[in-house]
Parts: structure tokens; C-alpha cells; sequence
């Protein structure tokens, strides 16, 4: 141990300064791109930067993305739920029709079936009730005092 050190106090040591380097803003230099083949290692590629240095590594090819589906508007599932929904409107708008055709129709048969009956009612009240009889059609008998022997009718 040296006889000046205290070990109480903190030994002067002289102070070094680093300055960081500015280096110009880099420019982006496309890189040149080797063509690689399917199933081979890439080639090494080496790039020179702008400010001299020289970089080298491997080629890599971008990757490129699938292309997306472009979805419409409107999905398929709630175009095809809306045409059931007008088909489905259609057919009971339609059923609405017949079953008011057939009610019609039903109403339409028993006025004709009722017009019949009374019509033929009224034809045949007319030939029993009618005073303007035949007489010569048929015989008119007036029974008053009949006497009945062995089955001969006498007046």
C-alpha cells in the first residue's frame, strides 16, 4: 500500500470524455436484390452504405402477403335471409288472396243454391195454390153421402 493513500479518501483519477460521432442521415439505398432459386440457400450479399462501411449478409426476399378477399357490402347470409323474407311475404300475400277467393266463392254458391230453392218453391206453391185448375185434365169427385158395397163407389 502506498504510504500518501487513505483509504478514506477517494483517490482523483482523471476524467475521459466521449463525444458521440454524428454521422449524416443515412439515405435509403434500394438494396440490390439476388434472385434466388426454390429449395437453395441465398447468396451472400454484400451493400455499401453511404458512408462507406460495407454490410454483408443474406439476401432475404420480402415476404409477401396473400392477397385479401375483398368482402362486399353487405353479406351473403342477410341478402339471402331478405329475399326469404319477400318470398315468404309473397306466398302469404297469395295465400291471403286464395283464401278470400275461396270464401267468396263459398258465399257465391249458397246465394245460388238459396235463389234455386226459392225459385222452385215458388213454382211449386204456384201449381198447388193456382184456382185456374184444368177441368178437363182430371175428374173431380164430391163425396158427401157415399155408400161403399162390394167395393163399388155409389153416389
Amino acid at each position: 500500500m502506498h504510504p500518501d493513500h487513505n483509504p478514506h479518501v477517494p483517490v482523483q483519477r482523471a476524467v475521459e470524455v466521449h463525444q458521440p460521432t454524428m454521422y449524416p442521415p443515412a439515405v435509403p439505398v434500394p438494396a440490390p436484390v439476388v434472385p434466388v432459386q426454390p429449395g437453395r440457400v441465398p447468396a451472400v450479399a454484400s451493400i455499401v452504405l453511404p458512408d462507406g462501411r460495407v454490410v454483408t449478409g443474406y439476401a432475404i426476399d420480402t415476404a409477401r402477403s396473400e392477397p385479401v378477399a375483398v368482402k362486399p357490402a353487405v353479406s351473403r347470409v342477410a341478402v339471402n335471409v331478405a329475399l326469404g323474407g319477400v318470398g315468404f311475404l309473397a306466398v302469404c300475400g297469395g295465400l291471403l288472396l286464395l283464401t278470400s277467393f275461396i270464401a267468396a266463392l263459398t258465399v257465391f254458391i249458397t246465394q245460388l243454391i238459396i235463389l234455386a230453392a226459392v225459385i222452385f218453391g215458388g213454382w211449386i206453391a204456384v201449381q198447388i195454390f193456382s184456382t185456374s185448375g184444368h177441368q178437363g185434365a182430371g175428374t173431380t169427385v164430391n163425396i158427401r153421402k157415399a155408400v161403399i158395397k162390394r167395393n163399388h163407389f155409389n153416389r
